[in-house]
């Protein structure tokens, strides 16, 4: 089965479960305007492709790891949105969760996404319950304290941050957890592949950064937050050419950074492929 494929069946299993009949019906549809329809997927799917390339012997594992790495994004995104922080009424294209079934259920719906992404490891590690704890704990270390993405928002409420700080956590962290949690899942060493996830992370961030600064009908944001919301930005602090140059140099960085395997050329054009669709289109060409 496609990657594709394998990330969108494992969501909408999870969310079946989550939003069965004894749901609050608004809380069920909330639940799922989180996570479908759904954006790029790219955090799942670096995910499954490191396991790939790693031999991927328990495919159940690897997908339900993969999935959960996309809820805690998508529930990340919904508490992103509040009027706490961004107070952003459109998300992927469409209205955000808050702006359509309120903030108090908004809230709920992201907590519950974070806990139904530990549930469904929990459940898919009965393949391999030796590597649970250490797969739960790499997870957890991704979107919490001191350096996961809950931190990465939380730098938002200090007067001073470097930009590499405020990018490692709030966005590199996820993509980290992707890279070293697809090692894992797979059975192999994960250390190795922590470069990869910082630099396509840090990569994902200043593509993130132009698209605020530039817009772009592919946005599916508000665009302008970071210089409204006086947010740390690369395209803010290097320009625009500065922050293509330094895209252009991390994409090179992270293809490097694949570590020797069977499947290491296969995930370096995933790399430079992923690279592509990050920015506005009348940057792609310099970012490519």
């Amino acid at each position: 089965m496609e990657a594709e494929a394998r990330i969108e069946a494992e969501l909408r299993a999870a969310i079946a479960r989550a939003t069965g009949p004894d749901c609050p019906p608004k809380f069920a549809k909330a639940l799922e305007h989180a996570v479908f329809p759904g954006g790029a997927r790219v955090r799942p799917k670096l995910c499954l492709a490191v396991a790939g390339a790693c031999g991927d012997p328990h495919p159940a594992l690897s997908s339900a790891t993969a999935a959960a790495l996309e809820l805690l994004h998508c529930a990340s995104l919904v508490h992103d949105d509040l009027p706490a922080f961004d107070g952003a009424d459109l998300r992927r294209g469409a209205p955000s969760v808050h702006a359509v079934y309120g903030e108090p259920l908004a809230i709920l719906a992201g907590d519950a996404l974070i806990v139904l992404a530990f549930e469904i490891v929990a459940r898919a590690g009965a393949a391999a319950p030796d590597r649970l704890p250490a797969l739960m704990a790499l997870i957890a270390r991704s979107v919490g304290a001191p350096n996961g993405i809950a931190a990465g928002q939380a730098w938002e409420s200090e007067t001073e941050v470097s930009v590499e700080t405020y990018h490692r956590a709030k966005t590199g962290a996820l993509f980290v957890g992707a890279t070293m949690a697809g090692a894992l899942a797979a059975g192999a060493d994960p250390g190795p592949w922590r470069v990869l996830g910082e630099k396509i992370g840090e990569a994902y961030q200043v593509a993130d950064d132009l698209m605020d600064a530039m817009g772009g009908d592919e946005a599916g944001k508000p665009v302008g937050q970071d210089v409204a919301l006086n947010r740390p930005s690369c395209a803010r602090e290097l320009g625009t050419d500065g922050a293509v140059a330094k895209l252009r140099s991390l994409v090179a960085e992270a293809a490097d950074a694949v570590p020797d395997c069977p499947g290491a050329p296969m995930l370096r054009e995933l790399v430079r492929a992923q690279a592509k669709r990050l920015v506005p289109k009348n940057l792609a060409a310099a970012a490519a």
